[in-house]
Parts: structure tokens; C-alpha cells; sequence
């Protein structure tokens, strides 16, 4: 039985630019601020590893809450700062047996390195090994009754017995250990039943064949204990090859930062520095092919930039002046200048690896209830070796520890922990490549049994920009119609509504020199010109316009000296996919209904563009809140998609909701996922996987339950040598895992 790993220092966790790579900081706890950190355990073999871990980083003082997932082998930890540090629970887990690094990509890619050649070196001296056993033992199975010398037969079982040492000290060590660790922690794990079956195949064919016909009989069972070790070794390579290729895959999404920077320093000269000491305001030369390092927006050349890891856009995105740049996309075109905005924790990139690593950490409802029945089911599977060997020690005690280790190594609990978070993780996975991000992935399921889909107008059905109509003239005679729309243009240019933006884009700015300018939030702008005119651009109420009938309620007013001049009407302009989306929703069997706080006539207008009967406009957040529970106590499963701040409270009382990627913060906080690709055709796309997934996950389940079924009473009846049963639990694991990896592409 292998020993723990010897600790290691691990103090280097502890320093600050270190730790903000792989933790999050939140402003809530009583002690003030509270750290979430993501680390990769290594050394998990099982689900009943995950408590083991949980277990051991909870004893750690100051840690306030722990999540483990067994799939993908990954730990989220909330601790006090004041209380404890990183290298402490790093330390206990350690102590535990079992290694953690830093869930960064050059941390996971060196485990991922170790972990593999270790997984290799073991399961080629046990293949190797177990060759040669068959070889020594095929003598035996081929030669006539009395055709094999005692003496000779007794030479080849030593010979096997030695060549099986190295296989039990060296290759199996992780069984023994994991078992070691459960009966320390007074918790049964997989690990239990196959070393107890390992270690009792070993001293009985030991003790038969130094000493042929005592206690033990003279049958040695070494070929069939290096053959089991060697079946579930490479199962569990394969498993461990799956999932690091769907590591890799994930991140990809959030490696491409790079390290360090240009910077320009105030006298215009150029300084190579870390990206992590960028602040809002300085300026980033990028070059060609290097990724953004944080969010800002252009401010010199014209470039094209790779968005496809972060939105899901494949095409290159035009970048000019003023437009926003993300940090990790990647720059295609030309070098460029870019004024830093968002950095660290606050950027769009680093709430999508957030994201990603809560989903990878979370026990979704599926996961939780087929772990509280493997610890029960384990300890049934010694119960009925105990009864086999029971009845087979008075029916052929020659047969009795054949029995009781065939059925002692050929039940998989592991098959039943693993059929849901493999299916669920692979499905998350494809879905994020998609451009659909899930903090939960519960959401999952709940997608999957969607049956009423309620749905914003504004930012999500259609776009977050709108359309200007041609200008509507009402007054200024001494100006030339162009020029007023000019005159618009240029005072649109000191703000960033989405009005502004559209006016802007209709029309060619004047050049003019304003002065005093202001902007009054909700309401638009004012400014003077040279001549001394103040000229304001925005609401009705704000430009003096009360009076003015209009036919639309998305109107920009333009007046000068408190005279109205001209009216710039406002129309939506729907996603391109909004029609198709929902058509393919409601051919699946889903009720869309649209609800907006917009004005009712717009509403009804944009349902109808896109084929719905159902739409409510004029609605306030608690209005939107009581439909949507209405549904929801009719027995509906209700799903909400939004982007306003006026959804986050429908987005968290729904049974699975999405917000915009490009919508308000606290909307992707509360959501169950974050659309970062902004394609309402990527819901329809995410529900068809969803659906595939529950079905993924129900094969698992009933080919794990129908494995164990038809398996363990033919090892009790004596039909399944302990050979045949070490290849079908190692099979067994391995079908699960593969049917939920076909979910990924």
C-alpha cells in the first residue's frame, strides 16, 4: 500500500499577484472581504473522492464553503483572508493524499503532464507484468490431469507471485491508497471493495502456492488479479485521456491573455510590462496576433479582430475608432492603440472563466442523488461477497474465494456516479463553444423539460441599437435641412445612448464648436455653439417638445433657444435570427410569450413581425414578476430571457433563465446562463442538447443499473471468473464515459 505523497512547500501560493490568477474577491462574509479560489486535485479516482477532498479542505480553519466535482476533478474554495491562505488547505489536501494546484492553464497542463505519465508507467508495468503471469500460468490451463509435475506447477506459481509483487507495490497503489484514505475518514469508497478483493486474491494464492493444499487450496489466482488491474488501469487511462481533452478545449477560453504588455508611458515612449499591473486609463499598443489584455476601446488604426472563444462569432469583427475591444480576443489586423477600461475581475473575460469554473464545480440535483446511493451500495456489495463466500464454503470451498473476489471487483458504483456530471460536464463544454455559458448546470435538465419560454423585447428580441427614420423637419427655415441633421449628428457624438450612436450613424456630423456640453442621464444633451445658442437633443420634455404630436413614443427632439426644430423618429431593429428562433421554439412544443416594459403599441408590433400571439407591453419588474409565477403555479416549467436590469428579479425566480452577454451585470449574475454570443438561435440549439443530454444521461443510468443487475448475481452464482470481472467493471466505466463524450462535439 502506497503512502501519501510527502509534503511539499507550497507557500509560493500565498503571494498576492499569484493568488488573484485563480481567485475571485467578494465583498460579503462577516470579516469583510471573502476569496473564492479554484484548484485541480490530483490524485481523484472515484465520486467518493470528491467528499474525501471536501472533507479534508473544510477541517482547514478560515475555509468557509467547499465544492468538489470527481468529473472534473476541480475545487472551488470560499475562504477568509484574515483566517487562512492558500497554502494551507493546499498543505491539508496533501496531508489527505492527494495533490492541488492553481486551476490556471500552465498549472493544469503540468498535472496533466504528471498525471499521464504516471497513469502510463503504471498501467505498462501491470499490462507488461500480467503477460508474462499468463504466460507461467498457461501450463496449468492447457496440460492433462497429472500431465504437470507438482513440483513444476508450485515453480511457475512462484514465479507468478514474484512478478505480481511490483503490479500490487507499484501499479495498484492508487487502489490502496484510495482505500487507505476511506477507512481513515470511516467512509466506504470504490477503492474499498477492489483492494479488499486485490488483497484477498493475493495472500490466498500466496499462502496456495507456498504451501499447496493447506489453508488456502493450491489454486493461485495471480493471472486473473494482474489482468484486473490491468483492465481498470486502462480504463481509467481512457477516462483520464477524455477528460483532459475536454479540459484542454475549455481552456482555450481563457489562456489567451497574454502575460505582458506595451505600455505607453506619458512622453509617448513604449514600456514592456506584467498585464496584470494594467489600470483603466493606459494605453495598450497591440500587435498583430497578440490577444487584447483587458476590455477598452480603440483609439488609433483599424483592425479585425477573433471573438469566436468568447461570443461564438467564427467571421473576424471589424474593429475602427471608438469601438470596444474584449480582453481575449485576438487581434487579426494591423497594430493598434487601445485605451484600457476594465481590468482583472471586471472584464467580460474574466466573467466568462468565472462562469466556467462554477459550472465545472457545481453537484447539479442528478449528481447529489446518485452519490447518496453509492456509499449504500457499497456496503451491500460486501454484504453479498460476505453471503456468496458463506454459502460457497459449504456448497465447494475450493470455489469460495474465487466467488467472493469476482464479486467483490466486478460491481461499479463508479458507473452510476459517473453517468450523470460526465454527460452534464461534456454538454456544458459544447454549449460554452456555442457561445451559451452556464453557472449551473442544473440548467441542464430544467432546458431539457422547458414548456413556456417568456422573453424581453429591448436587448434581446431585438437589438441593443436602434434604427433613426429620416428626419422629421418642424421648424429652423434659415437652416438647410442637412445641416440640421448634421448639427445632430455632432451633438450625438458627446454621448453613448444607443441614440445617439444610431443618429450618428444616419447622418454626417457637423463640424461644430461646442461648448458647455452636459448630458442629463434619461433625458439627453445640451450644449452651446459658438454664436451662444444652447441647443438640446433628446426627450420631448427635455427639448420643449410637450406640445408636438408625434406618432411614435421613440422620438430624439433637436431645439435651439427652446425652439423645437426637428424630430428624429426611433424604430427597432430586430436580431437576425429572432423569427427563426422562435418559430423552431414553438415547433418544439415551447409557448413563447413576449413581455416588455416598452410601450404596448411597439410590443405588439415587434410580436407580430416575429409570429407571436402573446405579448404584454407597459409591464413594470413586478408585473413581469407576477406573470411569470402565475405560469409557474399552473404547473408550467418557465424559462426567461432577458438583459435589463428591470429582469434580474423574473431571471432569478424562473426555472432556467439566460441573459444577453451584452446586457446589464446584475442580469448575468442572476441568470442560470449568459448568452454570450448574443444568437437567440443558440437557446434553440441548447435545448436541442439539453434534451439529447437527459437522454445521454438515462442510457448511463440504466446500462449501470442493468450492468450491476445481470453481473453480480453471476459472479455470487460462481459463472464470472475474477478475470471476466475486473475487465466488465473496467468496461463498464469506460461505456459510461464514452456515450457522455459523444455530447461534445
Amino acid at each position: 500500500m502506497g503512502a501519501a505523497p510527502p509534503l511539499q512547500s507550497a507557500t509560493w501560493l500565498d503571494d498576492p499577484a499569484e493568488v488573484d490568477t485563480f481567485t475571485r474577491w467578494r465583498g460579503e462574509g462577516e470579516g469583510g472581504r471573502v476569496a473564492e479560489s479554484s484548484l485541480r486535485i490530483g490524485g481523484m479516482h472515484c465520486a467518493q473522492c470528491s467528499d474525501t477532498v471536501a472533507q479534508a479542505l473544510r477541517r482547514v480553519p478560515g475555509v468557509v464553503e467547499v465544492q468538489v466535482s470527481a468529473a472534473s476533478q476541480c475545487a472551488s474554495v470560499r475562504w477568509q483572508p484574515e483566517l487562512t491562505r492558500p497554502s494551507v488547505f493546499v498543505q491539508a489536501l496533501q496531508a489527505a493524499g492527494y495533490d492541488a494546484v492553481p486551476d490556471t492553464a500552465q498549472a493544469a497542463r503540468a498535472m496533466r503532464l504528471s498525471e499521464s505519465r504516471a497513469a502510463l508507467w503504471r498501467l505498462f508495468v501491470a499490462a507488461f507484468c500480467a503477460m508474462q503471469v499468463m504466460m507461467l500460468a498457461t501450463p496449468a490451463y492447457v496440460s492433462s490431469p497429472g500431465e504437470l509435475e507438482a513440483d513444476h506447477k508450485q515453480l511457475l506459481d512462484w514465479g507468478s507471485w514474484l512478478l505480481t509483487l511490483p503490479v500490487l507495490w507499484f501499479s495498484a497503489r492508487p487502489f490502496f491508497s484510495g482505500a487507505w484514505r476511506c477507512v481513515k475518514e470511516r467512509r466506504i469508497g470504490m477503492d474499498v471493495p477492489v483492494a479488499l478483493g486485490m488483497g484477498i486474491a493475493f495472500l490466498a494464492s500466496s499462502g496456495a502456492a507456498f504451501q499447496p493444499g493447506g489453508p488456502f487450496g493450491s489454486e493461485v489466482y495471480f493471472d486473473s488479479l494482474t489482468m484486473f488491474v490491468s483492465f481498470l488501469l486502462g480504463a481509467r487511462f481512457l477516462e483520464m485521456r477524455a477528460r483532459h481533452r475536454a479540459e484542454m478545449a475549455l481552456e482555450e477560453t481563457w489562456s489567451r491573455t497574454p502575460n505582458s504588455v506595451m505600455r505607453l508611458k506619458p512622453d509617448g515612449m513604449v514600456e514592456v510590462v506584467s498585464a496584470k499591473t494594467l489600470k483603466p486609463g493606459d494605453l495598450v499598443r497591440v500587435p498583430v496576433g497578440q490577444a487584447f489584455a483587458a476590455d477598452g476601446v480603440l483609439t488609433e488604426g483599424e483592425t479585425r479582430a477573433d471573438e469566436a472563444l468568447l461570443t461564438g462569432e467564427s467571421r473576424p469583427q471589424d474593429k475602427r475608432i471608438g469601438d470596444a475591444l474584449v480582453a481575449g480576443s485576438m487581434n487579426l489586423g494591423a497594430p493598434v492603440l487601445m485605451r484600457v477600461q476594465r481590468v482583472g475581475a471586471d472584464t467580460r473575460y474574466e466573467a466568462i472563466v468565472s462562469m466556467v469554473r462554477a459550472a465545472r464545480t457545481h453537484k447539479p440535483q442528478l449528481l447529489a442523488s446518485a452519490d447518496r446511493w453509492a456509499g449504500p451500495f457499497l456496503w451491500g456489495v460486501l454484504l453479498l461477497a460476505a453471503v456468496a463466500g458463506a454459502a460457497w464454503s459449504v456448497v465447494d470451498s475450493s470455489r469460495t474465494l474465487g466467488v467472493v473476489v469476482a464479486v467483490l471487483i466486478v460491481t461499479c458504483p463508479c458507473a452510476l456516479s459517473l453517468a450523470s456530471p460526465a454527460s452534464l460536464l461534456a454538454a456544458a463544454g459544447a454549449m460554452g463553444r456555442q457561445g451559451l455559458l452556464l453557472r449551473r448546470l442544473d440548467a441542464i435538465e430544467a432546458l431539457a423539460r422547458v414548456d413556456t419560454l417568456f422573453i424581453d423585447k429591448t436587448g434581446t428580441l431585438t437589438e441593443a441599437s436602434v434604427d433613426c427614420l429620416p428626419m422629421v423637419r418642424l421648424n429652423g427655415d434659415d437652416l438647410p435641412a442637412s445641416q440640421l441633421s448634421n448639427i445632430a449628428a455632432s451633438l450625438a457624438g458627446w454621448s453613448t445612448h444607443p441614440i445617439a450612436a444610431a443618429l450618428r450613424q444616419r447622418f454626417q456630423p457637423a463640424d461644430v464648436a461646442w461648448h458647455d456640453v452636459r448630458e442629463e442621464a434619461g433625458q439627453g444633451l445640451q450644449a452651446v455653439d459658438a454664436n451662444g445658442a444652447t441647443w438640446r437633443l433628446g426627450s420631448s420634455r427635455w427639448a420643449g417638445a410637450e406640445g408636438h404630436a408625434h406618432a411614435r413614443s421613440a422620438a430624439c427632439w433637436l431645439s435651439r433657444d427652446g425652439r423645437v426644430l426637428a424630430r428624429f423618429d426611433m424604430d427597432d431593429r430586430l436580431r437576425q435570427d429572432a423569427r427563426q428562433a422562435i418559430r423552431d421554439l414553438q415547433a418544439d412544443g415551447v409557448h413563447v410569450h413576449l413581455l416588455s416594459g416598452d410601450d404596448p403599441a411597439r410590443t405588439r408590433k415587434v410580436a407580430a413581425a416575429i409570429g407571436l400571439a402573446s405579448s404584454k407591453g407597459g409591464l413594470s419588474p413586478e408585473d413581469k414578476l407576477a406573470a411569470l409565477r402565475h405560469a409557474q403555479q399552473a404547473g408550467q416549467v418557465v424559462a426567461m430571457v432577458g438583459d435589463g436590469i428591470n429582469d434580474a428579479p423574473v431571471l432569478a425566480q424562473a426555472d432556467v433563465s439566460f441573459a444577453m452577454g451584452e446586457g446589464a451585470q446584475i442580469a448575468r449574475t442572476q441568470a442560470d446562463g449568459v448568452l454570450v454570443s448574443n444568437r437567440l438561435g443558440d437557446i434553440v440549439l441548447a435545448r436541442a442538447r439539453a434534451k439529447k443530454t437527459v437522454a445521454v444521461v438515462r442510457q448511463n443510468l440504466a446500462w449501470a443499473v442493468a450492468y450491476n443487475a445481470a453481473c453480480v448475481p453471476l459472479a455470487m452464482a460462481g459463472w464470472l471468473p475474477p478475470w471476466a470481472a475486473g475487465l466488465g467493471m473496467a468496461t463498464s466505466s469506460l461505456a459510461v464515459v464514452l456515450n457522455a463524450m459523444r455530447l461534445s462535439k
